[in-house]
């Protein structure tokens, strides 16, 4: 399940969760860790928060791009191009992309 952290400056400690995988969890009241910021920076090195939340929503809610193309009407291709930082959002993609996947247009902005 992917969850959004409310403030930038959230804490978040990052466990090892298998030979691939992390998991993500908020630290109450901690002093050491990093900032959300920083753990974007770190895992995510070169693509927009837009296509990283792209991708992270389209596979939550388990729809391929083909899907998610039909629901949009955003053609398939440029899907892919958004999801490789080959192609920006914008506003109205994002509010199509938002309603189709269920959440905030914003976070793709």
């Amino acid at each position: 399940m992917i969850k959004a952290f409310p403030a930038a400056t959230s804490i978040i400690r990052v466990k090892e969760a298998g030979q691939d995988r992390q998991s993500v969890e908020p630290i109450e009241g901690a002093s050491e860790g990093i900032t959300v910021e920083e753990f974007f920076d770190k895992h995510f090195a070169g693509d927009s928060k837009g296509a990283v939340a792209l991708k992270g929503y389209r596979y939550r809610e388990n729809v391929t791009q083909q899907q998610l193309a039909e629901l949009t009407g955003i053609p398939q291709r440029h899907i892919s191009e958004m999801e490789n930082n080959k192609r920006g959002i914008g506003k109205d993609n994002a509010l199509k992309l938002a309603k189709a996947l269920d959440t905030d247009y914003r976070l793709f902005l």
